[in-house]
């Protein structure tokens, strides 16, 4: 089904693990060529490279600290010098950056979690954009840009995390602008918004509380990483969805907001 993905130039950043990882691993499958990236230093992933080598894939690693928009450009630059060129982004770097009431919130705080999700998404797509457009130009056909959004972004975020749910609001509404601006350049912009998986990002809640949650979700249970990346993939092949752009694709197991 995404015999088209064969050979693309894919960057996915925060893709050390959970979503981003799984959506790594599930690009390469396809014969993609994958960067991944997170802020670790590359020894801590030669486990996980090796691994991947191993069936066959092509894949390397690129260490970038994409809240500080420097870096957005070097590893842009940096996977361009590896890879040829970019033919899909996937804007996966993202966290919960801690949680505060809204009496806590301070500068620093708020700079933390916006730099995270909001700053290394758009820097990353602005220094992306050139490649992406000679992407489409050299190939007839659409890059893209696809973005991880939250079902936060909806229902405005458990306590102590509203400038994480609107960092993801914000992510969602700017995709709409880049459709205004560069569906010339034929790069489509859509957005994955996974609702309660099973991640790290859930970790620290205690049993009852998950299973509260839990008993919000149609399917009743949280959802796997590896359910989230088939998503990606859909939305990175021109021959599955090259009309598709500017879209919210929720995985969330009918969890709906309130």
């Amino acid at each position: 089904m995404f015999s088209d993905l064969r050979d693309k130039r894919i960057l996915i950043t925060g893709s050390t693990a959970g979503v981003g990882l799984a959506a790594a691993k599930a690009f390469a499958a396809q014969g993609a060529r994958v960067g991944i990236n997170g802020s670790r230093p590359a020894d801590a992933m030669k486990t996980e490279l090796a691994q991947l080598r191993e069936t066959g894939a092509q894949v390397d690693y690129f260490q970038a600290d994409l809240t500080q928009s420097a870096q957005c450009k070097q590893l842009v630059e940096a996977f361009v010098d590896r890879f040829g060129g970019l033919d899909v982004l996937v804007n996966n770097a993202g966290g919960l950056g801690g949680r505060q009431s809204l009496e806590q919130i301070d500068d620093a705080f708020y700079d933390r979690v916006m730099d995270l999700n909001a700053r290394s998404a758009l820097m990353t797509t602005r220094f992306a954009l050139p490649w992406l457009r000679k992407s489409a130009s050299d190939s007839g056909k659409t890059s893209a840009v696809i973005s991880t959004g939250s079902i936060a972004a909806r229902e405005g975020g458990g306590p102590g995390a509203g400038i994480y749910a609107a960092s993801k609001a914000w992510l969602h509404d700017i995709h709409r602008n880049w459709v205004k601006e560069h569906t010339r350049d034929n790069i489509r912009f859509n957005v994955v918004a996974p609702g309660t998986i099973d991640t790290a990002f859930h970790a620290d809640k205690p049993e009852e509380v998950r299973a509260r949650i839990a008993s919000t979700i149609a399917m009743g249970r949280f959802g796997r990483a590896e359910e989230v990346a088939p998503s990606f993939l859909f939305l990175a092949s021109h021959a599955c969805s090259g009309y598709i752009t500017g879209q919210i694709i929720d995985v969330n197991g009918g969890q709906m907001a309130p």
